[in-house]
């Protein structure tokens, strides 16, 4: 899901209660509070602490932005590890084989052969082994 301005302000706009455009401690503790997470204000304050970019003791919209396309982000990796582990060699670790991927495809229902899959993987393939690597992989699906 592409979160988009609006989005982020709409967040921004739940956590501040007093319009100041940042989310003080005590706001973050009271939303959560809300939403069923009682904290206490000690780790309200390091999670402040940890977000907040020029120091002043409160998330604003630029932390907030960042952390939430960072998690984001770290979602992202997660779904392409588990789509990577799918097409794996099993005996061949941490690569994607024609083979493997001749295999993956055939149960997603595409018939390719094996000279297709040699051609996909050449198409990605940056170290010329004939092989995707996790980060080879990666690039691919961007």
């Amino acid at each position: 899901m592409v979160m988009v301005k609006r989005d982020y302000e709409r967040v921004m706009k739940y956590f501040d209660e007093d319009g100041d455009g940042k989310i003080s401690p005590w706001e973050l503790r009271k939303k959560l509070g809300m939403m069923g997470d009682e904290l206490v204000l000690k780790e309200v304050e390091l999670l402040v602490q940890e977000l907040d970019s020029d120091g002043d003791g409160c998330v604003s919209m630029e932390d907030l932005v960042k952390m939430m396309e960072g998690a984001g982000e770290e979602e992202k990796m997660r779904d392409l590890e588990e789509a990577f582990e799918m097409y794996n060699d099993s005996e061949m670790l941490g690569f994607i084989t024609p083979n493997s991927l001749q295999t993956m495809l055939g149960r997603l229902g595409e018939s390719k052969s094996i000279h297709q899959c040699k051609a996909m993987i050449h198409h990605f393939d940056l170290n010329g082994d004939g092989l995707l690597s996790f980060h080879e992989f990666t690039l691919m699906m961007h």
